[in-house]
């Protein structure tokens, strides 16, 4: 009776656990996969190596951003090619308010840790104008919209010398004083996990399903009684600001910025890629193909870098796979499978 009563208590406890991780978007075997990633930098002598950890940053930082970029391609079915531009905007604005240096026009030498939030909000107020912009427009043409305003952001960066230094760059300072990537990987891993679980239970509230219903048909959504306009602003606005504030990561992480390596529409395309294979509207699929993605273009480009622009091609080929035989990504293939088994 006590062994029968002892099994009862663990399965109810286990079932709690598997149910309040679910209201974080999470399953046990991903959860389980992110422990792992997590820990092999400290456990594993060859993810200890220096490139192998800076690999492992470029990985969460790029599902970061497939994170913050598919909760408006994913889930209002707007494609926002301005994407990168939002990133460079929250890099250099809190490049800026770190400053220290007499080269820039201003200097108020703010600390990095509270910088990085200041340039999310200015990436965020951007996002909101975004967002303002392209109520009238839909599918290609909001993208356009979005696309001509970065082209226009990267441009002013690159103009306004006096604040940016323009093409020559910037070079904020670092959030650590150190030469380990080792805190970095920490930091950047858990502004993942915290973006993703902010944007999940967002779209798990009444705002993710206006999302959809705005995402499938506008007009079906208005005259259901959704307000596109407080919808689709709030939608640019979050997702602008969480670009921004990776684009404070990045800035006092690689301590330098140009605008044609950080706010370049190419890199919006590789993030798009990123969240396409991993699958629209899934949020996760970001974090589960860019690690893999990361691992892969940097050994690509360390056997073949007489061939540059190669990842792009493959991200092109993929994406094309992708879209013909499994346009759910691998989030919808993941459900396929999971379908399957359950049938059994």
């Amino acid at each position: 009776m006590n062994s029968g009563k002892v099994a009862q208590e663990q399965s109810n406890s286990w079932n709690k656990f598997v149910e309040f991780i679910n209201k974080l978007g999470f399953n046990p075997l991903g959860l389980a996969l992110l422990i792992i990633i997590a820990v092999l930098p400290t456990t594993t002598p060859y993810f200890q190596q220096e490139y192998i950890v800076r690999w492992m940053i470029m990985g969460a930082f790029l599902a970061a951003q497939s994170i913050a970029f598919d909760f408006t391609s994913g889930y209002i079915n707007i494609v926002n090619f301005g994407f990168a531009a939002l990133l460079g905007v929250g890099a250099y604005a809190s490049g800026i308010f770190a400053n220290t240096t007499p080269f820039i026009a201003v200097a108020p030498g703010l600390n990095p840790w509270i910088t990085i939030w200041l340039g999310a909000i200015v990436a965020g107020l951007v996002g909101f104008a975004l967002g303002i912009l392209t109520l009238r427009l839909r599918g290609i043409f909001a993208a356009v919209m979005a696309w001509f305003l970065g082209i226009a952001l990267m441009g002013l960066v690159n103009n306004w010398t006096a604040l940016t230094r323009g093409p020559l760059g910037m070079n904020p300072r670092k959030f650590l004083e150190t030469t380990n990537n080792l805190p970095y990987f920490y930091i950047i891993f858990t502004m993942m996990i915290g973006i993703y679980i902010t944007l999940k239970l967002v779209t798990r509230s009444h705002y993710g399903l206006a999302f959809k219903a705005i995402g499938q048909n506008l007009d079906a959504a208005r005259a259901s009684g959704i307000n596109p306009i407080r919808y689709l602003v709030f939608n640019f606005t979050l997702s602008a600001f969480f670009a921004g504030f990776l684009g404070g990561f990045y800035a006092h992480y690689f301590g330098s910025l140009t605008p044609s390596t950080l706010m370049h529409t190419s890199k919006t395309v590789e993030i798009l890629a990123i969240a396409y294979i991993g699958g629209r509207g899934s949020l996760w699929g970001g974090i589960a193909v860019a690690f893999p993605f990361v691992f892969l273009i940097e050994l690509l480009r360390t056997n073949f870098s007489d061939l540059p622009g190669l990842h792009l091609v493959i991200y092109g080929v993929l994406m094309i796979v992708i879209m013909i035989y499994y346009p759910g990504g691998l989030a919808g293939f993941y459900d396929w499978i999971k379908s399957k088994v359950q049938r059994k």
